[in-house]
């Protein structure tokens, strides 16, 4: 009689676990989806020509325009990988604009 007993508390304790393990699963947070990349942009070091190179990341494909402290600027295409190389242009503070977003490059220190 105790097996027969034991058995049925067992199996409705085990049948309760699986009915409740859905509602468990359901109450732990899920995980937001991953962010796009945030758009990078660095200055190189001042070359033996006195120039630099700009260089950047994570920008979404289609036109963006540089600003320069030096007054350099202009459009810039990025292509589908994102990233751009602007060679060999005055040492200054660079800024890349996309749309609403401003994206300030590092590295210059002048």
């Amino acid at each position: 009689m105790y097996r027969h007993t034991r058995l049925l508390i067992l199996s409705s304790l085990a049948a309760a676990s699986l009915l409740g393990a859905p509602t468990a699963l359901a109450a732990v947070p899920q995980a937001e989806p991953a962010a796009a990349p945030a758009a990078t942009c660095s200055v190189s070091g001042v070359l033996e020509n006195g120039k630099v190179h700009l260089s950047g990341g994570g920008f979404t494909p289609g036109p963006a325009y540089v600003y320069g402290s030096a007054g350099f600027g202009g459009t810039v295409e990025i292509p589908q990988n994102g990233g751009f190389q602007i060679m060999n242009v005055p040492p200054a503070h660079y800024s890349v604009r996309q749309g609403g977003e401003m994206t300030r490059c590092s590295g210059f220190n002048g």
